[in-house]
């Protein structure tokens, strides 16, 4: 068994959720969160931040630590086990550009309830639930946007 560690994020801006689209030689399609591999000696949170800035072209602050989700897929040689660290990152405007060399064909910022249905994982989907509530939970309170807040 290979064991993997990601980081991403669950990116908003206005109220909005930063989507990616996969079309990987038409054989996967859909619609994901930013994430992608740790890189030795790098922490969670700069792997996610990295990772989001690759994939998404968008420099997102980094708001909270979210939670973890785990997975396991087959590849050719084993199976590999993956776990992906999620943090609640906040956008500065609207722009995106989806990384080419990675398979994305299309970003953009979805309202919630469209983000939720178009995520194609059901892992992803209980992730963005968790940091919508947090966005909306420090909205109320008046400290998302805040600079006190992080």
């Amino acid at each position: 068994m290979i064991e993997a560690i990601s980081c991403g994020g669950v990116v908003i801006f206005r109220g909005k959720i930063l989507l990616l689209y996969k079309n990987y030689h038409n054989r996967y399609e859909g619609w994901v969160l930013p994430k992608g591999t740790v890189e030795p000696g790098e922490e969670y949170k700069a792997t996610a931040a990295r990772e989001v800035k690759e994939e998404t072209g968008v420099d997102a602050a980094i708001i909270k630590y979210i939670g973890k989700s785990q997975y396991s897929f087959s590849v050719p040689e084993d199976t590999v086990t993956k776990q992906v660290h999620w943090y609640l990152m906040r956008a500065n405007s609207y722009y995106s550009r989806p990384q080419r060399e990675e398979f994305f064909q299309d970003s953009g910022y979805y309202k919630y309830h469209e983000a939720y249905h178009l995520l194609k994982f059901a892992n992803e989907k209980q992730i963005l639930e968790k940091a919508y509530q947090e966005y909306l939970d420090l909205k109320k309170s008046g400290l998302w946007g805040s600079r006190k807040y992080f």
